[in-house]
């Protein structure tokens, strides 16, 4: 699966329901990519730390200028991690993008689907480590 269509993406409000979604991932071996109904607005929510996986550099880099060019707003941005810059946090284990809509998080989790389940953009978190 390299690519998820927005009415694919799982959407949760509660604590069972994201438990629930991150189990299913855990057992089928996938990233996470939901949106989380939050109260002021949605959240676009990508996880690999199940799987002892992170994006690589390339990998995170990439989605954080591919989101940055869909954004509207001109925004200052944080140099290390991006955070204004892309409407919340892209990092390499994990990221919450933020969007006004259901719509426009369930679009914006397709967007960034092919970064996100695209292996060959994973490495191990081990290798990061300083030995």
């Amino acid at each position: 699966m390299d690519h998820l269509a927005p009415s694919n993406v799982p959407v949760y409000g509660t604590r069972d329901e994201q438990r629930a979604i991150w189990e299913r991932c855990a057992e089928r071996g996938q990233p996470v990519l939901a949106v989380r109904d939050a109260e002021r607005g949605f959240i676009v929510k990508y996880d690999l730390q199940h799987l002892g996986r992170e994006l690589d550099d390339g990998a995170v880099q990439a989605l954080r200028d591919r989101v940055r060019s869909r954004r509207s707003y001109p925004t200052d941005t944080d140099p290390i991690s991006e955070s204004e810059a892309v409407g919340g946090e892209a990092g390499p284990v994990s990221g919450e993008l933020h969007a006004p809509t259901e719509a426009a998080a369930r679009s914006l989790a397709s967007y960034i689907s092919g970064f996100v389940l695209d292996r060959s953009n994973w490495r191990s978190r081990e290798s990061r480590r300083p030995r």
